[in-house]
């Protein structure tokens, strides 16, 4: 397949983070910084552009300088519903790109050569790739080609809210990630901070890589 020119991220943030009590845990704080922060500088060499898809109030994410862009599918109807409005931004502001890479902006220690490994990977697929672990598939992360745009708006007008079903059914191909050293242990690449618990993990793997 021809490779696209440039790659949009989106950074789906519109969770309703239940496990850590409610609020954006993305706004958390992580060795000193928002975990969000730390998304958008491994995210950013990576990208074209990056867009934060999160509902209510956008104000909440000014700091970032970056497009706030909401679910236009209505009562949080999960990642596949940030997927939708990624494709729908890119539709009015990048029309050229032909891909959106999707993170969870849980995921702090994401691998730095994520979209590079994804678009290799797209050479000899159809261009739809997801995120894979020794822990499993993590079908939130993965390389979304426009194409499925029509789809993906159909599947939700119908109710369809499960991420993982629907990679699967659409021909998502997984793409195998190793695990990533962070203070001297080897960890899942997407290790994501769902639960107090997570965050104080977090915080000892990078004190222990601190110098």
């Amino acid at each position: 397949m021809a490779l696209p020119n440039g790659v949009v991220g989106v950074l789906l943030a519109g969770g309703r983070s239940s496990r850590m009590g409610g609020g954006d845990k993305c706004l958390r704080m992580l060795g000193g910084r928002p975990i969000l922060a730390r998304i958008i500088d491994r995210l950013r060499p990576q990208v074209s552009d990056i867009i934060i898809n999160a509902n209510e109030d956008a104000a909440r994410f000014a700091a970032f300088d970056l497009p706030v862009v909401a679910d236009t599918v209505v009562g949080y109807a999960g990642p596949l519903a940030g997927v939708h409005a990624g494709f729908e931004w890119l539709k009015t502001n990048s029309p050229d790109m032909s891909h959106v890479v999707t993170v969870a902006t849980d995921t702090p220690f994401f691998p730095a050569g994520l979209v590079r490994r994804f678009l290799a990977a797209a050479r000899d697929e159809p261009g739809f790739c997801v995120a894979q672990s020794e822990a499993g598939t993590h079908p939130v992360i993965g390389l979304w080609p426009v194409t499925l745009a029509a789809a993906l708006k159909a599947s939700l007008e119908g109710g369809e809210r499960k991420v993982g079903a629907w990679t699967k059914d659409h021909g998502a191909v997984p793409v195998f990630f190793p695990p990533v050293e962070v203070g001297g242990q080897g960890i899942d690449p997407f290790f994501n901070i769902n639960a107090p618990e997570d965050l104080a993990r977090a915080e000892a793997l990078l004190s222990e890589s601190a110098p």
